[in-house]
């Protein structure tokens, strides 16, 4: 996949691809501090449900940087996203996110430090769900 944005695209998200439906890449650009991420889905990759929890603290922040793609909250109707747009997703918020069908995704996922932060991973977003998008 060739680059998107000034952010490098990274390797294959490998170690989180049964969370995923399609092919995803990943490339830190953080780790001190507060971990960020530039995270790029292929047209129509999108993550499963999932939910960060935390003790104290915690959720994520997505900053849209190239492509189009979609975030949706448990209950609530999902929201298309393009360059520029900023997602904050408190902590316990069951959600998804990732492309659209015909274009690639790329966002920039920041972490909220958290005291007992994790990721809890949830039921795949179905293709009957997908599809109604």
């Amino acid at each position: 996949m060739k680059e998107l944005s000034q952010f490098p695209i990274g390797a294959g998200n490998d170690a989180y691809a049964q969370y995923f439906i399609g092919k995803s890449y990943l490339h830190v650009l953080s780790d001190k501090q507060v971990f960020i991420a530039n995270v790029t889905f292929e047209p129509a990759c999108r993550n499963n449900w999932h939910i960060h929890e935390a003790e104290e603290g915690g959720g994520q922040i997505l900053i849209v940087t190239a492509g189009e793609g979609w975030y949706q909250e448990w209950g609530k109707p999902a929201r298309a996203l393009k360059p520029g747009d900023v997602v904050n997703i408190p902590a316990g918020v069951k959600h998804w996110h990732g492309a659209k069908k015909d274009c690639p995704f790329q966002h920039l996922a920041v972490e909220v430090p958290a005291k007992g932060g994790k990721s809890v991973w949830c039921e795949p977003v179905t293709d009957e769900e997908y599809n109604k998008l």
